[in-house]
């Protein structure tokens, strides 16, 4: 680290920053104010591709495409999907809580990089007006999210440059984020904090970064050709011309299945800080918890093809990957029982952060059994490009990860603001939204068993009522957003004053003032050797005398 001292006589420039409310529309390199830019810019493309599910959601009410067409139900489609990863989780799992936490958990006094962390944020709103705007342009891209050839390359072909485009933009933005990650947490620890005494989000972060580098290249290249094949007709996916479309599916999903651990590690590693401050409760099993961070990181790698069982995929393939996928549950297993294990015997408080968190791990337990199932090719045989998919998908990434992040929002909103939250329309907000996400997708699965197709706009009327029952909880979900946005707008304005530690929390970023100042601390930055230190120290208890309650709840 370089250290610039003032010449004696010199004096400082002034700060070329905004300040007050401003400085959160300007090109600040605050990693606090770019976490918030984050979280915000995040929130209202998720509004956006809130609506948009609301309109697949009304267009499946009846078994005839009779809301909007066809071709308007597969653009609405495709921006739902990319809108909800790449606009929403991804920026704000990774960009938001990343940027505002990391520093003060390393003990650092910004980023590694600030300007490179600035321009990673603001290469999402131009990338995601880029991607809505298409619609009322051209048209939307017509072919998902996945953006298959041939699909891809026989629909209109502007839309889907402009989506190409704006997902470069969004893997660059990544790429971006990943590599300053990567350097504050390996380059910037305060002097006498050692790796194994991160808070989990660190690890979190680290391996998810880890993955962004590895793999989001591999995506943008593969877009690439795929755009050539669309504006310059070459032959890279087009078996026409010799190219082969099995070889995009493979280039694809060996990002885009590791970008289901971009976003929910992330998750996994806040849900990790938010359960031992209300559990009063040591993390259980730290170590295990990091070994089984990185051992997702190395098997997320390797299990890209059980998108593609039935694409003709051969039997020692098909093995390998089922074999490979049914690996990557342990890690993910041994951390549910951590969790529960922390949960166990402590002094639980149920509030909002609480509730959601409690609701993520349901969600995602479920989300993983129909993984592991669908893991066996026998069974994705039956069920691929069923609604079984969907609500898989849905209850990893939405339950997966959406809990997550309003249970944080939560947690540490009193650090943003110096305010805290109401805890009424907190809990009504949990049990809004964990009905409606359960009442919406829970049914799905039987649509998948039953051989309903997904991505279509119409389908045998047998499935008229189910589908009708899936849109109710679609709608309460879009209800439960009211009390959430009230809360939030109305408590930073009138909301009880936090403290600057309202949760008694031992983690760094709570031994500041909330908000924090510019550089995090007036002083030192503090050195926390245990993040997780609540309960009973092992030292003071007599293990020959004690109780196995007393030597669980010490964490030891």
């Amino acid at each position: 680290m370089t250290v610039s001292l003032t010449p004696e006589g010199e004096q400082h420039r002034p700060s070329l920053q905004p300040t007050g409310w401003l400085r959160y529309f300007s090109f600040s390199v605050d990693h606090k104010v770019i976490g918030l830019q984050y979280l915000v810019c995040g929130f209202l493309f998720y509004l956006i591709g809130g609506a948009l599910a609301g309109a697949i959601r009304t267009e499946l009410v009846s078994p005839m495409s009779d809301f909007m067409p066809r071709d308007v139900y597969n653009q609405v489609l495709t921006l739902h999907g990319t809108v909800m990863i790449f606009l929403w989780i991804v920026p704000v799992v990774n960009g938001a809580f990343g940027n505002y936490l990391i520093p003060f958990y390393v003990g650092a006094r910004d980023m590694a990089f600030p300007r490179l962390n600035a321009v990673a944020f603001w290469l999402i709103p131009p990338a995601g007006l880029l991607l809505i705007s298409s619609y009322f342009i051209t048209g939307a891209a017509q072919s998902g999210w996945t953006a298959y050839p041939p699909l891809s390359t026989t629909t209109a072909a502007s839309g889907q440059v402009i989506w190409i485009l704006s997902v470069l933009l969004l893997g660059g933005s990544s790429i971006f984020g990943g590599i300053n990650f990567i350097a504050t947490v390996l380059k910037l620890r305060r002097p006498g904090l050692k790796l194994m005494q991160l808070p989990m989000y660190c690890w979190a972060m680290l391996g998810t970064s880890i993955l962004v580098v590895l793999s989001t290249p591999v995506l943008a290249g593969t877009l690439i050709l795929l755009s050539f094949d669309i504006v310059a007709h070459t032959g890279f996916f087009n078996p026409g011309l010799g190219g082969n479309v099995v070889v995009y599916q493979h280039l694809f999903w060996f990002y885009s299945h590791p970008a289901v651990y971009i976003m929910v590690l992330p998750a996994f590693g806040l849900v990790s800080e938010i359960l031992p401050v209300h559990c009063r409760k040591p993390l259980f099993g730290y170590a295990t918890m990091v070994y089984s961070i990185m051992a997702i990181v190395v098997l997320g790698l390797v299990v890209w093809a059980h998108h593609m069982f039935t694409s003709g995929t051969p039997p020692w393939m098909r093995l390998f990957f089922t074999i490979a996928t049914a690996f990557i549950a342990v890690p993910t297993g041994i951390k549910f029982f951590n969790w529960l294990a922390t949960l166990w015997g402590g002094r639980i408080a149920l509030n909002s952060a609480v509730l959601f968190s409690c609701g993520f791990i349901v969600n995602f337990v479920l989300g993983g059994i129909t993984g592991v199932a669908l893991a066996q090719v026998p069974f994705d045989v039956h069920v691929h490009d069923t609604y079984f998919v969907v609500a898989h998908f849905h209850y990893i990434v939405y339950g997966g990860t959406v809990f997550v992040i309003f249970a944080s929002i939560y947690h540490w909103y009193p650090k943003v603001t110096g305010r805290m939250l109401n805890e009424t329309l907190g809990r009504l907000h949990f049990l809004l939204t964990f009905i409606g996400f359960n009442l919406c997708f829970a049914p799905q699965h039987w649509l998948g068993l039953n051989g309903m197709p997904r991505r279509v706009a119409e389908y045998d009327p047998q499935f008229a009522f189910i589908n009708q029952l899936s849109s109710a909880g679609a709608l309460l979900m879009a209800i439960s957003t009211l009390p959430f946005l009230w809360n939030v707008v109305d408590s930073a304005f009138r909301g009880e004053i936090a403290g600057d530690n309202p949760w008694n929390a031992l983690t760094p970023e709570w031994l500041t003032s909330s908000p924090p100042p510019v550089e995090n601390w007036e002083g030192e930055a503090p050195l926390v050797h245990e993040p997780y230190g609540y309960g009973v120290p092992i030292d003071q208890i007599d293990l020959a005398a004690a109780s196995g309650s007393d030597l669980w709840s010490s964490g030891k």
